[in-house]
């Protein structure tokens, strides 16, 4: 692990001979004074070299377990790249990805497989989100599924072409990098064998430091080899680099300088990692702890004595680096679960629609603006995990794709029916209109009664006709009320008589302003408002002073007495039904008309409310605070309806009474 540069070196005084006399006996010692001193060092060097081989082969053990934790942390660095790179490309449009794809083209060497992948992945799920698009718009425009055939797309003929030439660079990148590494690495095994003859060389130890120091920077310049040999070549360099070290009989100086230095340089990469432990950014300082290690692996050796101290800082940083690389990692995959979490519960939402209660055009429409609203949802989630993220959308364009099919059917089959519901209301606007003159005043009122209720039992048509038809149909009818009320003249002193009844009603109720709370009184109020109620018509010119005296003094009742909120709001629609039967029956069959609208408009609004309690997930804080809230708008949907329940029965108690009299 030595990669000390010549300029590291430091110069010696004498020159080459001196350098001799540092490592040899001097050649002028009789022979007998030399042998035993020559005996004693080469004892000496053996066992230093043995010591020295010991800690190499733990310093050896310890490097191939760091590049396995190294490798772990580049597999697990790269899935988090390929996950970022993901989702960058998932936010380009289709001419920013056939933008991208033209510059690749000009130089594929500045791009990897990775990004032309997703670029190729993301292009065709905008490309199928657009037909799919198309599609949609032709059901609802009422085509058929086997019909629909998708509009060419321009952009898919040039992302081919691109994608034609970017393939066939590659190819030829691809085959001439492998010729590079298959080169390099016949180099490297040129290096290794020289190496070979160096350590096995008995000349000049300077020249052959020098060699050595050499073919090591021949060795780093070369770079790309056959990843599959890239580790035994390695361990083969390594290997003689250590045995050239520890037979070499060069200067101490040489071999105590080049140690001080790596041990300098292995200083400040400990320093290095310590210092990335600070950064906020992990993946970074995760990414820039791998350069680290490299140049600590290529870093020479230090004096044995300090190499598992400096190698256990070096280690414990990065120790503590890769934890929390790991935990960063793991927060990233629970987040990720998280919003597969979420995604699988709006699947499970829309495919637990009830379609057997999706009954009316407003209940579908209101259904289509929640899956409208959860697409809308499902777009504010990040991504699920890698493996799940295409099966999940999957699974939720399946279901938004069975719902909007459903729909389509409906819509046709119901179109249908408002064609046969619009022919059925016209021949009775026909029939009313030919009824209308007519001066046979019980046997027509009966009639037309009849017509109106055969009226109400035929279903809705299309907004376009419905309202035209509608005033055409209640115009002939007011029509023959009106006449049939100035035919009947008796109905002036009638109406002069319930005045004064009306009046007397207001006089007893002035009384009862004095008087103390109590149940006798509250049921007085009641009765006289019921007798007010049954009272017919008064005159025209009266009728509106007369009800605005009542009004007021009934407020004041209700105020005094503290009568029910629910009670007061009937009396006052009682009161104002009342008011409307002066102007014709018709006002108060068009208000019972409305008060039935109202009436299914709510109980249809329960049913959906009802649809969705039924499948909404309460485990989820979100899900349990949703239900309460639907919990609440129910309870609400039920007391209006009954309210609108007992509004029509006082309408229909009200015609019943009219009937009688036109009898």
């Amino acid at each position: 692990m030595t990669d000390t540069q010549d300029t590291n070196l430091p110069k010696m005084e004498g020159g080459l001979e001196d350098v001799k006399q540092a490592v040899e006996v001097p050649a002028e010692a009789p022979v007998e004074a030399q042998e035993p001193a020559v005996v004693e060092e080469a004892v000496a060097e053996v066992k230093a070299t043995v010591e020295e081989a010991v800690a190499d082969v733990v310093a050896e053990e310890e490097a191939v377990a760091e590049e396995a934790v190294a490798k772990e942390a580049a597999e697990a660095q790269e899935a988090l790249e390929t996950a970022a790179l993901n989702e960058s490309v998932h936010k380009l449009t289709k001419a920013e990805i056939l933008d991208r794809l033209k510059e690749i083209a000009e130089d594929v060497s500045k791009s990897s497989k990775a990004e032309i992948d997703s670029l190729k992945q993301n292009f065709y799920r905008l490309h199928n989100s657009e037909v799919e698009a198309a599609k949609h718009a032709f059901l609802e425009g009422g085509g058929n599924e086997e019909d629909f055939v998708p509009t060419p797309d321009a952009d898919e003929d040039v992302f081919k072409q691109v994608m034609a030439v970017v393939k066939e660079k590659r190819s030829q990148l691809n085959a001439e990098e492998e010729k590079e590494r298959e080169k390099n690495y016949q180099i490297k095994l040129a290096i290794i064998e020289e190496l070979k003859e160096l350590i096995e060389s008995t000349g000049d130890p300077n020249k052959n430091y020098n060699e050595f120091k050499k073919l090591q920077q021949q060795w780093h310049e070369v770079t790309l080899i056959p990843l599959t040999k890239a580790n035994e070549l390695w361990k083969n360099y390594q290997m003689y680099v250590e045995k050239f070290y520890d037979l070499l009989k060069l200067n101490n100086e040489f071999r105590e300088y080049d140690f001080k230095k790596n041990l300098e340089i292995k200083t400040r990469l400990c320093e290095a990692a310590e210092k990335l432990l600070d950064e906020e950014d992990v993946v970074a300082a995760f990414h820039h702890l791998q350069k680290l290690h490299q140049e600590y692996r290529d870093t020479g050796p230090v004096a044995k004595e300090l190499r598992d101290e400096i190698w256990a800082r070096f280690k414990a940083a990065s120790t503590q680096l890769n934890k929390k690389h790991q935990q960063y990692f793991e927060k990233q995959k629970e987040a990720e679960q998280e919003n597969l979490d979420k995604k699988t519960v709006i699947c499970e939402i829309v495919e637990g629609i009830d379609y057997s209660k999706l009954n009316g055009f407003q209940a579908w429409d209101k259904m289509t603006q929640e899956i409208i609203a959860l697409q809308n949802k499902w777009k504010t989630i990040g991504f699920a995990p890698q493996k799940m993220n295409v099966k999940i959308f999957e699974r939720f364009r399946g279901a938004c794709d069975e719902f909007f099919k459903k729909k389509s059917e409906y819509f046709k089959a119901a179109k249908a029916r408002m064609n046969e519901n619009l022919e059925k209301k016209r021949a009775l606007v026909e029939r009313v209109e030919a009824l209308k003159d007519s001066k046979e005043w019980k046997e027509t009122a009966e009639e037309l009664v009849k017509i109106q209720k055969e009226w109400k039992s035929i279903g809705p048509v299309a907004k376009r006709y419905s309202d035209a038809l509608w005033k055409r149909f209640i115009a002939a009818c007011d029509y023959f009320f009106e006449q049939k009320g100035e035919a009947t003249s008796s109905k002036r002193s009638v109406e002069g008589e319930n005045l004064k009844r009306k009046k007397a009603i207001i006089e007893e109720l002035k009384e009862l302003l004095n008087k103390e709370e109590s149940e006798e009184n509250t049921q007085q109020i009641h009765k006289l408002m019921a007798e007010w109620n049954e009272v017919g018509h008064v005159p025209f010119k009266e009728k509106d002073k007369i009800y605005e005296q009542y009004r007021a003094l009934v407020d004041k009742l209700h105020k005094t007495f503290n009568l029910s909120m629910a009670s007061k709001k009937i009396n006052k629609f009682r009161a104002a039904v009342s008011k409307a039967q002066e102007t014709g029956i018709q006002a108060v069959y068009r208000e019972r008309e409305k008060l039935v609208r109202n009436y299914e408009n709510l109980l249809s609004e329960l049913h959906t409310y009802e649809n969705n309690f039924g499948f909404l997930n309460a485990t989820s804080k979100s899900g349990s605070s949703l239900l309460t809230e639907l919990s609440k708008k129910m309870d609400k949907l039920k007391t209006e309806i009954e309210a609108a329940k007992e509004k029509i029965r006082h309408i229909d108690e009200d015609i019943q009474k009219e009937n009688e009299k036109a009898e």
